[in-house]
């Protein structure tokens, strides 16, 4: 190994193996009256990387376990770095299987099994605008400074009439059209009796 192992900013240590799992994902679709069958490819799947290694002492494997396990239990993707995988796009892992193993046979030696799997790389913070042109935003703020320029001298102009109700004015004049039309039911039941109608 001309590169160790780093796992975020921590170099693994005392590594005995590492291997690589890498696997293309395939879906059979068989023919009916056809021999054999089709394939669909589903691309492939996260690269799994396994690392085994001993620890010696307790100091060794007491600072090992802190370092690892806070890694684990927060589950987040962190960088990954090693020799076995130069020729993949491999940038970001996730801790998934941690096992740890000690024997009375040799009581001071650990031995260690770490599971990675790959993992995309942490998305970017969500854009609170949804992603609106910065030039749209511009124009919507001079937009409402002109609104409230606009408002402020009309507020200026002093005592502005109501327009609430236009039809209050008209009340009275529509009371003097009633009083002066009541009477032409009169004439018109009287030329109704006058012709015969």
């Amino acid at each position: 190994m001309i590169q160790k192992p780093v796992l975020d900013d921590w170099e693994i240590p005392r590594i005995g193996s590492i291997r690589t799992l890498e696997e293309r994902r395939f879906v059979e679709l068989p023919v009916p009256g056809r021999v054999g069958s089709l394939f669909q490819d589903l691309n492939t799947s996260p690269t799994q990387i396994t690392i085994a290694g001993s620890l010696y002492g307790d100091e060794a494997r007491d600072d090992f376990l802190q370092k690892l396990r806070d890694k684990y239990k927060s589950g987040t993707p962190v960088t990954f770095v090693a020799d076995i995988i130069t020729a993949t796009e491999v940038k970001y892992v996730v801790v998934e299987t941690l096992r740890l193993e000690e024997a009375g046979e040799v009581p001071d030696q650990t031995e260690y099994f770490i599971r990675l799997q790959e993992s995309p790389p942490p998305p970017p913070p969500p854009d609170p605008l949804g992603g609106l042109d910065g030039g749209l935003l511009s124009a919507a703020g001079g937009l409402i400074g002109q609104v409230t320029g606009a408002i402020g001298a009309i507020s200026k102009l002093g005592n502005i009439p109501s327009f609430k109700d236009p039809t209050a004015a008209l009340k009275g004049t529509v009371d003097g059209v009633k009083s002066a039309t009541s009477g032409l039911a009169k004439i018109g039941s009287s030329l109704k009796d006058l012709f015969g109608g």
